[in-house]
């Protein structure tokens, strides 16, 4: 049976038995890492760490991913889905608040396997850069609990610059309605978020006008979805052809972009400190 894929906005349509996909990857599971991770936000990684599992391997590949190596599959190991299961299992094991699926998008139909082997007593939480398709969405919508996804720009000039696709708002808008709509926000007694949605925004340099026209539409969501507006951009990637990637951000541009938040009545929102702006936090991939 020819194993076409269909699975993210790319419509490849190559046969993944023998071929591989704009996402760099073909039919067989590769990660890099798993393990117990505590820089998630805090209602998901709780006192243990979120159970994280990097996969190989991008279907948006942003010039300046922070996870590099990973996004372009220059590192891991294949694994098959009766493997996937047990990591599920070692990670629950080890006391892991959530079960994190760190880019799972293009190994969304092994993922959905690996869960009807081994289904995890806690949160599963789908961690996306939110270019995704919504047919997709609704297959893997059983088994996710809390999605985590991106909603990196407005501006289709800006993510064709840095992603190559223009459609990318377009894209990640629906698919993060559908999400919201799909999970509304449930917190447990433990202050851990056991359902829901937290969108995620980086804020880039000299992009804060695209910034706050990401927070102008996800106005609307500001009581059923949580904001993280990130401060953590660090120079990283393929940038030597855009300048002005080359560095961190400033505290101006994150300030404005917060206060403006702030201004248009956003209160169900994380911040973080510009200390995150910091390979530290960056994974050892292990594979």
């Amino acid at each position: 049976m020819n194993n076409f894929c269909s699975l993210c906005p790319n419509g490849c349509k190559i046969n993944k038995d023998n071929q591989k996909g704009l996402c760099g990857t073909d039919g067989n599971i590769r990660i890099a890492k798993f393990y117990l991770h505590p820089y998630e936000e805090p209602m998901i990684s709780g006192k243990n760490g979120s159970g994280t599992v990097f996969f190989c391997g991008c279907s948006l590949k942003c010039v300046f991913c922070q996870n590099f190596e990973v996004s372009r599959n220059l590192t891991g190991k294949e694994i098959s889905v009766q493997e996937l299961a047990e990591i599920f299992k070692t990670l629950e094991d080890l006391g892991a608040t959530t079960i994190n699926l760190v880019n799972p998008t293009h190994y969304a139909d092994k993922i959905a396997k690996a869960f009807e082997i081994f289904r995890p007593q806690v949160p599963v939480v789908y961690n996306t850069h939110g270019y995704e398709r919504i047919e997709m969405l609704e297959k893997v919508n059983d088994f996710v609990d809390v999605y985590l996804p991106d909603m990196k720009f407005f501006s289709p000039t800006l993510s064709k610059r840095y992603t190559g696709k223009e459609n990318y708002f377009k894209v990640a808008s629906k698919s993060l309605e559908f999400m919201i709509n799909s999970k509304p926000l449930k917190f447990g007694e433990d202050g851990l978020l056991k359902q829901g949605v937290i969108v995620r925004h980086l804020v880039l340099p000299q992009a804060t006008s695209d910034s706050k026209k990401v927070l102008d539409w996800f106005l609307p969501f500001k009581d059923r979805a949580i904001l993280n507006v990130m401060s953590q951009y660090t120079p990283f990637g393929e940038i030597d052809s855009f300048p002005e990637l080359k560095r961190k951000i400033t505290a101006r541009e994150y300030n404005a972009v917060i206060d403006y938040a702030i201004s248009i009545g956003i209160e169900n929102m994380l911040y973080q400190k510009r200390e995150s702006a910091s390979e530290v936090y960056i994974p050892k991939w292990d594979f």
